[in-house]
């Protein structure tokens, strides 16, 4: 389930999940990848020093994820999508700046207790893994 964070209200959102999500880009190649990075506002922008991969990713594709997980299963995740560009300069090296475009609180529905609890992937015939 997913409720929508206005963006005017994401700041405060940010503040109350910390300023260390995931960002998920995709590079040229199709791959996705997640990153742990640390954010800070700039205007109403968020920057995050990025490396090497991730300033590929961004350069391919502008459409990026920050994800910050729920703090404890069950509790909402925040989740921005948005827009990036890598910046560089003197002062910063290359960072990424992420405009964001829509953010959402969701929550996972209840699976099945019993894969959950063994931590066991569950097969289309019901079958664990």
């Amino acid at each position: 389930m997913s409720v929508n964070v206005p963006l005017e209200e994401l700041p405060q959102a940010i503040e109350r999940f910390g300023l260390t999500p995931y960002i998920v880009t995709v590079g040229a190649d199709g791959r996705p990848r997640a990153t742990s990075v640390t954010v800070k506002w700039h205007k109403d922008l968020l920057m995050v020093p990025a490396g090497r991969r991730t300033l590929e990713n961004v350069t391919a594709n502008e459409q990026v994820a920050l994800l910050w997980p729920a703090p404890v299963p069950g509790e909402h995740a925040l989740i921005v999508d948005g827009w990036a560009a890598v910046f560089s300069s003197p002062e910063t090296n290359e960072v990424v700046f992420v405009q964001p475009g829509k953010a959402v609180l969701h929550v996972s529905q209840a699976g099945d207790s019993e894969s959950a609890a063994t931590n066991q992937p569950r097969h289309a015939d019901g079958v664990g893994g």
